[in-house]
């Protein structure tokens, strides 16, 4: 799926699962793989977030080596980094990956905790066994990353493990990735409302379901109301031109997404869900 006109920016899901990966026949449409957004701006490829759709665009970019990418974490829970040892191209020596992450509440660095996944008995090799060049930068909110004419804007999010949501801006386009953030019905949260303020495309978490379990297979979904309408508040707003949904539940299958999409988007048209593979073009 490609939505939108302009060429030069441009973004595509690589996962879109929350928690664990959840391949089979009931999550085709929308893609069973764990987080990962790709954005292409220009020249400029950056990654948000190391699921396991980080393995799947590993694998795209082995045809355009050597590659030089700037990959960001929104935290270091398990469905962001788990594609991270399986990412190919970062083995390969003449690559380059910029990695960016917040330091975490025990205060370690993204760097060690990528390498904390990646040594025994829990997996074989470790991380300095990849060839490729690999930089890592500690992030705080309210830091601005520079890449040439790319601006990163970084923004610690509601949330207890110390997320960030990330602001991308270039040549006047804007795109905010805000997956890790928790609403509350009780209030707007002022930063990530000025951080999506005019933006072009605000990402967010998918809204969970009361119970899941009374609702996979009924044609009345029940939502936790007052928090995933916050979502719809916030973007309005901001004044965001378009909202797209990720990172759902690992049971919620494709038939349940297509009642979720249709339920916001009859309160909210703006609103679509991310499928595993689609393209936006901003």
């Amino acid at each position: 799926m490609v939505t939108g006109s302009t060429v030069d920016f441009f973004i595509q899901f690589w996962g879109v699962r929350d928690k664990i990966s959840s391949p089979g026949k009931d999550t085709i449409r929308y893609g069973g793989n764990t987080s990962c957004v790709e954005m292409r701006l220009g020249k400029k490829c950056l990654i948000f977030d190391g699921g396991t759709g980080l393995r799947v665009l590993g694998n795209k970019l082995l045809s355009q080596m050597p590659v030089e990418a700037h990959i960001f974490f929104t935290n270091c829970h398990w469905d962001n980094i788990q594609g991270f040892p399986f990412f190919t191209p970062a083995f390969i020596p003449g690559n380059c990956f910029h990695i960016y992450g917040a330091t975490a509440s025990n205060g370690s660095s993204m760097e060690q905790r990528l390498a904390c996944q990646m040594q025994p008995p829990t997996f074989p090799v470790p991380i300095q066994i990849m060839q490729s060049e690999l930089q890592f930068y500690n992030l705080t909110s309210g830091e601005k990353v520079s890449l040439d004419d790319v601006t990163v804007e970084i923004v610690s999010l509601n949330s207890l493990q110390g997320s960030v949501g990330y602001k991308v801006s270039w040549r006047g386009y804007s795109v905010v990735y805000a997956t890790a953030h928790s609403f509350n019905h009780k209030y707007l949260d002022d930063k990530l409302l000025c951080l999506a303020h005019q933006a072009d495309l605000l990402i967010l978490d998918a809204p969970y379901v009361i119970s899941a379990d009374e609702t996979l297979n009924s044609d009345v979904l029940h939502w936790q109301d007052d928090i995933w309408q916050t979502g719809i508040t916030t973007a309005k707003a901001a004044a965001v031109k378009q909202v797209v949904i990720s990172r759902y539940n690992p049971d919620y299958d494709d038939d349940f997404l297509d009642k979720m999409e249709a339920k916001i988007q009859s309160v909210y048209p703006n609103y679509l869900l991310a499928r595993e593979g689609m393209i936006m073009r901003i």
